[in-house]
């Protein structure tokens, strides 16, 4: 897949978690608001509403903007990066992440003055925080960059030689 290309899924895949992301939300707002959770699965899953000013884990409440503000730098790196050579699955995780921060940033902008909002959350599993199709986003674009972290790792210790150098790396290092 040429660089162009990559760069394209990249900002497809962001596009694809922010819509996902938004268009959950107005459900939720719509539907879940001032009403009773729906129990998905009785003990395990529910639909909640409820929103967060704070980051993972309801921390940092009293300071949305540190969380608004990290977001905005994530976002103009993965920006910044995308322009640059990179793997498919990386594009890929950082697609994710990248849709995920914009979607919750869009919350902090459109639920609050400035970018001291709150972020609708609505998945509850009962023995975790309640968290929303953002956060799904931006954890399993990490989990993405993780594994192809690793798989690069293991092809360069795969390419050692008998003497325990490390093989010149190929000339194209999206392969």
């Amino acid at each position: 897949m040429s660089a162009s290309r990559r760069t394209a899924l990249l900002y497809g895949v962001a596009a694809c978690a922010l819509l996902l992301d938004r268009l959950s939300k107005a459900w939720v707002e719509r539907s879940l608001a001032g009403r009773p959770p729906i129990r998905v699965i009785p003990g395990v899953l529910s639909l909640n509403y409820t929103t967060n000013s704070g980051g993972a884990f309801g921390l940092g409440r009293s300071a949305p903007w540190v969380f608004a503000g990290a977001t905005i730098i994530v976002s103009l790196v993965i920006i910044w990066v995308s322009f640059r050579p990179m793997r498919t699955s990386v594009a890929t995780g950082l697609g994710l992440i990248l849709g995920g921060a914009i979607g919750n940033l869009t919350d902090r902008i459109v639920n609050g003055p400035g970018l001291r909002g709150e972020v609708t959350d609505f998945i509850d599993f009962q023995v975790w925080p309640v968290f929303n199709l953002a956060d799904t986003a931006i954890v399993l674009g990490a989990i993405v960059l993780a594994f192809s972290s690793l798989g690069e790792q293991r092809g360069r210790e795969g390419s050692r030689g008998a003497g325990g150098s490390v093989a010149a790396a190929p000339d194209d290092p999206v392969t």
